[in-house]
Formats: C-alpha cells, structure tokens, sequence
C-alpha cells in the first residue's frame, strides 16, 4: 500500500500519544500488596492484552480477592485517577507531530483501553481534546484490542476506510491485531514494551521511535 493514501490516524493513548504505561505496571504491584498477595514478576506481561473488566476478573479469581470485579476496577480507577487528572504528560512531540498532520488535513481520533473518564481528564488538561475527532474506549465497544471491532469502529467514526487510516500503537498485540484486520500500522517504541521492540519491528507495517517520524508516512 502507498503511503499517500493514508488519510487518517487512529492513535492509542497510553505509552503511544501519553507518557503513561508506567503507571499501570506499578497499579498492577500496588492492588496485589494492599490485597497482602505475593506479586508475580511477570503480572504485568500477563494482564497487558486483557480489557479492563478481564483484568479485574483475573485478578479476583487468581487471588481470590475480597472483592468484586467491578470493586476492584473502581478501585484500580480512583488509584490512578490523580495521576491523569494532574501529572501524566504528552509523550515528546505529541503537539508537533498533530499540528503537522493538521496542516495536511489528516483527521485522526484515540481509541484506547483506559477509562473514558481519565483519559477525557487528560486529554482535556493537556490540549488535546478540542483536536480529535473522538474518544473510543474498550467498554464502549464490548470487546478489547485483541479484537479488531475498536478500530473498525474507529475507522467508522473518521468516515474512511481501512486501508486509508494508520492505526499507531506501542503494545504488540495491538498491532498484530490491527494489521490482520488490513490496516496500515505504525509501532511505537515506548520503554515499557522494550522486550518487545523485536517483534514489534518485524509485525508492523512501520515503526517510530520518535512520533514526529510518521510524517514520512505521508510523504
């Protein structure tokens, strides 16, 4: 596929537009000490591809928590709340990088597996919410990202079709996910996801390490 036909952008939030994915390998650690649970040191690989509501199921049943699944995920939310809400920032050249595609008439929007709510929080703190064209979330759609119908939904909302939208993620399975469903990809390098960089390179159609390199996809 030419890369000039790209016309659109679906981006993830965490770890690809926002400096965030740090957060929630530390929330992961943080529920199973507050529950006195011995934390396995692969829990975080474990839990990263499961939908928020899976996750919280996961961590219930495995640990037999004294909770529910919807107690837990309220939990994991007013945990890390303040943290989108006033400190989390924009990974470098975010404003850059949407200026640019901006002046190119790319319309782009975020499709993302954190609450609407936090992420709203954030995006609005920080500039970008008067710039997208929508927020799409996990819970709104019923499925996670290791099913396309997010970025088929996506896709819907931006009015172009699959093989006109790149869609940027920094999780592998994301990626793998959106290019089995005919979208271009673009990999994201982000620190978190280092022992994945390997794969990342070798599964999607692009990968960055800086944002401001996927201008020359439409180029």
């Amino acid at each position: 596929m030419e890369h000039n036909t790209i016309q659109g952008v679906i981006f993830d939030l965490d770890g690809t537009l926002l400096d965030s994915t740090g957060v929630w390998s530390q929330v992961d650690r943080q529920i199973l000490e507050h529950y006195d649970r011995e934390v396995p040191p692969d829990i975080t690989q474990v839990v990263r591809k499961m939908s928020i509501e899976e996750s919280s199921r996961y961590f219930v049943e495995r640990f037999s928590l004294s909770c529910t699944p919807e107690q837990l995920a309220q939990q994991v939310s007013d945990m890390v709340a303040e943290e989108y809400h006033q400190h989390l920032q924009l990974k470098p050249h975010v404003p850059e990088l949407l200026d640019w595609l901006d002046k190119k008439g790319i319309v782009y929007g975020v499709a993302t597996a954190t609450y609407g709510e936090l992420a709203q929080a954030a995006l609005k703190r920080l500039g970008l919410w008067e710039r997208i064209q929508f927020l799409l979330t996990e819970q709104e759609v019923g499925a996670p990202k290791t099913q396309p119908r997010i970025f088929r939904e996506a896709a819907g909302r931006l009015h172009l079709g699959r093989r006109q939208i790149a869609v940027a993620e920094d999780s592998l399975h994301c990626v793998e996910t959106a290019r089995a469903a005919g979208f271009f990809t673009v990999g994201v390098y982000d620190p978190v996801s280092d022992s994945d960089w390997a794969a990342m390179r070798a599964t999607a159609t692009v990968t960055v390490t800086d944002l401001l390199e996927m201008q020359d996809i439409f180029r």
